[in-house]
C-alpha cells in the first residue's frame, strides 16, 4: 500500500468522525461542509428507503428538522473499510448512536447500529462525501434510566 493511499484513508477517516462529531455537538451548518454541494443522502430501515435527500440546502433542512426533535446525541465509529482509487473512494463505516428525545415527559434513549456506504471525492485537496446511504440495521428504543 502507497504512502499516499495510506495518507487518503487517515483523511477519510477523520472526515467520517468530523461528520460524527458535528451531529453530537449539533452543528448541522459545519456539517454540510462535509459533503459536496450536490450529495447525495438516503435513509433505510431495513430493506425500506425512507428518506432520499440531494444537495446540501435540502439536506440542512432535513437535518435541522431533526436536530430539533433531538435533545442530545453521541455517536461511535468503529470499522472504517475503504477503498481508494485517485480523487475517488468508497466505503463502509460501522456506527453506533444514542439519541435521547422526550416524549411527553418522559426522557427515551434510542440506540441504533448504522452501516454508511459512502462514495467520496477529493476536491481542491480535500474529501468530501459525495454519496451516502445510511443503513439502520438495528433500532432499539427504552426509556433512559438515571
Amino acid at each position: 500500500m502507497s504512502l499516499e493511499t495510506l495518507k487518503a484513508k487517515l483523511e477519510l477517516k477523520e472526515l467520517v468522525d468530523s461528520y460524527a462529531t458535528l451531529t453530537d455537538a449539533k452543528k448541522v451548518s459545519e456539517q454540510m461542509l462535509v459533503f459536496t454541494s450536490d450529495a447525495s443522502f438516503k435513509v433505510y430501515f431495513g430493506d425500506h428507503m425512507v428518506s432520499n435527500v440531494t444537495g446540501t440546502e435540502q439536506l440542512e433542512q432535513e437535518f435541522n428538522g431533526h436536530v430539533a426533535l433531538v435533545k442530545r446525541y453521541f455517536s461511535t465509529n468503529a470499522q472504517h473499510n475503504v477503498k481508494v482509487d485517485g480523487d475517488t473512494a468508497t466505503g463502509v463505516v460501522f456506527s453506533q448512536i444514542k439519541m435521547v428525545r422526550d416524549e411527553e415527559g418522559i426522557e427515551m434513549i434510542t440506540d441504533y447500529s448504522v452501516q454508511y456506504h459512502d462514495v467520496y471525492v477529493r476536491q481542491n485537496g480535500k474529501w468530501l462525501i459525495k454519496e451516502r446511504a445510511s443503513h439502520y440495521i438495528i433500532v432499539e428504543a427504552r426509556p433512559l434510566k438515571g
